[in-house]
């Protein structure tokens, strides 16, 4: 569903490298001509290039968003190295034709924002996740849910924006940072996160859905899951209370089946002695 989008449709980041453009394209034509094409395609380019649209964003509380346009280049289980646990990894890869802005793929709360320096290698491989330049967001889903996406500096690209610090709110769609020239965004979800989408597949940012996340972890949902199946009648709910009087009747069960099991052998026992006594007598006439 539409949402009120509160930047401008070509992005504050670009305005100077546009009206640099702009301004040297009209220097030239004055005084070079037709020399002056490479400084207007160069203006063009920068206004396709930090253009940042609105777009349609999913309200689905399960959605994982695309955080960024472009084209899928890893869907995979992969180390999340930011917490050091076994994740889904999806990797959307951005060329220079590609919106710039990241937007942020869930509801939910910063909990930690982390740069590191690096190389600026071809985006497009896996090792500019570990290589090259980059700044990552671990955050927490509306839900409770613990994501972590990443924005990776490219081959041309040499300045990563992030715009969000510890304890922000963020909103699903919303605006959070932005890539100058060429890179790529990683997003890493729990094992339990289902992918919608498959490498080489086009994604455009806030608009299309990643993946579905249960609101739940697994081990959070079984007992729901009892609790559900319970309320519709299709199992019992054992309490501990219940569990404990089911032992203490069993206990009383054993102890009443004792004092009758006695009561039997001392009745055997006293028709033996009669039978003894009467073969006893017998023998003695």
């Amino acid at each position: 569903m539409p949402r009120f989008y509160p930047h401008p449709i070509i992005a504050r980041e670009g305005w100077p490298f546009i009206t640099a453009g702009l301004v040297l394209s009209l220097l030239v034509t004055a005084c070079a001509g037709w020399w002056s094409l490479p400084f207007w395609f160069f203006t063009v380019f920068a206004l396709q290039f930090f253009r940042d649209p609105a777009r349609d964003i999913p309200q689905e509380p399960d959605a994982i968003l695309a955080p960024a346009d472009g084209r899928i280049v890893v869907v995979g289980k992969a180390t999340d190295p930011y917490r050091q646990v076994e994740a889904l990894k999806i990797s959307v890869f951005m060329n220079v034709f590609n919106v710039h802005s990241q937007r942020s793929p869930v509801d939910g709360e910063v909990t930690r924002v982390q740069y590191h320096p690096g190389q600026f290698l071809n985006a497009a491989l896996d090792k500019a996740s570990t290589d090259n330049e980059r700044n990552a967001v671990l955050a927490t889903t509306a839900s409770g849910r613990e994501i972590t996406f990443v924005q990776v500096a490219g081959l041309v690209a040499r300045r990563i924006l992030c715009y969000v610090k510890v304890g922000d709110k963020l909103n699903r769609g919303g605006r959070y940072g932005f890539i100058r020239f060429g890179s790529r965004v990683d997003v890493y979800l729990p094992l339990d996160a289902e992918p919608l989408v498959a490498i080489g597949d086009k994604v455009s940012a806030s608009s299309t859905i990643l993946a579905r996340l249960p609101l739940s972890t697994p081990e959070a949902a079984a007992p729901q899951a009892e609790v559900a199946a319970a309320e519709a009648g299709l199992m019992p709910i054992e309490s501990e209370e219940a569990t404990d009087a089911a032992e203490v009747s069993a206990e009383n069960v054993e102890v009443a089946e004792k004092p009758e099991a006695a009561g039997e052998q001392e009745m055997i026992e006293d028709v033996a002695a009669k039978v003894q006594a009467a073969v006893d007598k017998q023998f003695d006439k």
